[in-house]
């Protein structure tokens, strides 16, 4: 559980501690935190400064997206589905959200 406070900031700047690693997710849209209406669709980027990120990851959340539009090809729910911890972090401030990497492979 995350607190109201730390979940919306004054600037979108998170320092995160996922799965044991230490990492930023930061936005560059300074209005993302003060006006609902750029919360639809938006970009983040995580770093961790891990050996193997070798770049920041660029991502794309969309907090409207709809549940037909997931791919029913895997039960999101099945015990083989793994959600990367950064998604599921980023999903405790925008509870359904939908996250595209962008061709960045997910960081579990």
């Amino acid at each position: 559980q995350v607190c109201p406070r730390l979940r919306t900031p004054q600037l979108p700047i998170w320092l995160c501690s996922i799965t044991g690693r230490h990492g930023v997710l930061f936005g560059t849209d300074s209005l993302l935190l003060s006006d609902w209406k750029t919360e639809r669709v938006f970009h983040l980027y995580f770093y961790n400064g891990q050996q193997e990120q070798t770049k920041t990851a660029h991502l794309t959340i969309d907090t409207h997206s709809h549940h037909w539009e997931e791919d029913r090809s895997e039960d999101p729910s099945s015990p083989g589905k793994r959600l990367p911890s950064v998604e599921m972090a980023i999903r405790t401030k925008w509870a359904g959200a939908t996250v595209s990497w962008n061709g960045t492979d997910p960081f579990f």
